[in-house]
């Protein structure tokens, strides 16, 4: 019996697609310069029953699977591989529970993080993590790629909020992972252990989250610099004084006059660089104040707090706008995602402007300065083969450079097909061994998302 009849075996007409103009469609996510296949059958389950099903028929057949959210993702990961099957969770979208007194939600994989943030805000919670895709992306994809967002300098990543997983494993056995508790140390952390495994370990069909009280309405600033040493000065200022900001982030020259061009934000093209913070503290406009003057002394040319929500968000639509206006300088961008330590992003800031001109390209980076986390985005125009190679190698670049400032080649968008020749570099020979060797215990036909991560 082959692949299609016995998929159709236990799963509704409907839920397996095999036009190829239609699978075609889901062949790759949103990263660039990563190769994908032709999938051969793409199926999208309801229940975890029928994930079960897929994988027992895709392990007796040997067929390799792609689990697959809502495809934002910007390394590959959920790239088709040629004759996969590619497991589709976005139809998997139930909001199971919501506790207010354990502060848990239950959720599918397939909930978009925007629908959850909502949900939970109407019982007075809030769930932290925001990835800048969060209207788009799925809890399942920010699971498998341990996405972060804006406000992670306060309250942290996704790993941080997952308590417990069910995992359907290759053979298509279920596995309960953690806990509904506060507290729990029972045995190995699996649960942290599939968060951030780009779907290779395991495909993920319900998450127990822990949730927030909701915090105030936030207040922000902010503060323009002459150079990007001097903001970078004024981030570590403001985190060694102890300041704990819900937000705070930093755009150079080159995304400022991006944003300018496309918005007419009115800007001054004398900044090299734009500061960022808020507070949703009970008295942020006191906190504001002291980071507002830790900004003057490390040289702002200007501080701007808000008073009010609305203000705050337009002096944060800049921010929101970067990337956007930085996919109109050229036909293409590659976003890198390297994470440095606090003290040392001023350099990680002038090396990337220096790899810049070294290739000659326009290279505009925003970053999560409260975490040392930047994203440098390379323009380049796909149609120009001298340009595009260029590109590629400024990407190189920019990784090797963080790795020598003592940072990590990802900090939120994951490895996928795009930096798996550079996760051996940073995790180094003893360490790909230990890992490859989780991989097989958990895939020992390694059927599960081939050719990501290793």
């Amino acid at each position: 019996m082959d692949l299609i009849a016995r998929l159709r075996a236990g799963l509704p007409e409907e839920a397996i697609l095999t036009d190829p103009d239609i699978t075609g469609s889901y062949a790759n996510d949103m990263a660039s310069f990563c190769e994908a296949g032709t999938p051969a059958v793409v199926v999208l389950p309801r229940t975890v029953e029928q994930v079960q099903h897929i994988m027992r028929t895709a392990s007796e057949l040997r067929v390799p699977v792609v689990p697959q959210g809502a495809r934002t993702g910007l390394s590959g990961a959920a790239n088709a591989s040629d004759g996969c099957l590619v497991l589709s969770l976005v139809k998997m979208d139930r909001i199971i529970e919501i506790n207010p007194v354990d502060r848990i939600a239950v959720v599918e994989p397939g909930v978009i993080n925007a629908v959850l943030s909502r949900a939970v805000n109407e019982h007075g919670l809030y769930y932290p993590p925001d990835p800048s895709s969060w209207e788009q992306c799925s809890i399942g994809g920010n699971i498998g790629t341990a996405s972060g967002g804006l406000c992670c300098v306060k309250y942290g990543v996704t790993a941080e909020y997952v308590l417990g997983l069910d995992v359907v494993l290759a053979d298509g056995r279920l596995l309960t992972t953690g806990r509904r508790t506060a507290k729990g140390v029972a045995g190995y952390d699996l649960t942290r252990l599939f968060v951030g495994s780009e779907g290779s370990l395991g495909i993920v069909v319900r998450a127990v989250l822990a949730l927030k009280p909701e915090p105030p309405q936030q207040l922000a600033l902010a503060a323009e610099f002459p150079s990007t040493a001097a903001a970078c000065a004024a981030v570590c200022e403001i985190m060694a004084r102890g300041h704990a900001p819900s937000l705070l982030e930093l755009m150079d020259r080159t995304s400022i006059r991006a944003v300018n061009a496309m918005a007419q934000m009115g800007l001054p093209d004398s900044t090299e660089a734009l500061l960022l913070a808020a507070f949703d503290t009970p008295e942020p406009a006191a906190d504001l104040a002291a980071v507002g003057a830790l900004c003057t002394a490390a040289g702002a040319t200007e501080v701007v707090p808000a008073e009010t929500a609305a203000e705050s968000d337009l002096l944060l639509q800049a921010r929101r706008l970067a990337l956007t206006a930085l996919e109109q300088v050229k036909s293409a961008t590659m976003i890198d995602d390297v994470c440095v330590p606090r003290s040392r992003l001023a350099e990680m800031l002038d090396g990337t402007a220096a790899i810049a001109e070294k290739y000659g390209l326009t290279i505009g980076v925003c970053a999560h300065a409260g975490d040392g986390n930047t994203h440098p985005t390379v323009c380049f125009d796909a149609a120009d083969p001298d340009e595009s190679r260029r590109a590629r190698e400024s990407f190189d670049d920019i990784m090797a450079l963080g790795l020598r400032l003592g940072g990590t080649i990802t900090g939120e968008h994951g490895v996928g097909v795009l930096k798996k020749e550079w996760l051996a570099r940073e995790l180094g020979p003893v360490g790909m061994e230990l890992q490859r060797g989780i991989k097989d215990v958990f895939d020992p036909l390694g059927i599960l998302n081939p050719g990501k991560l290793f």
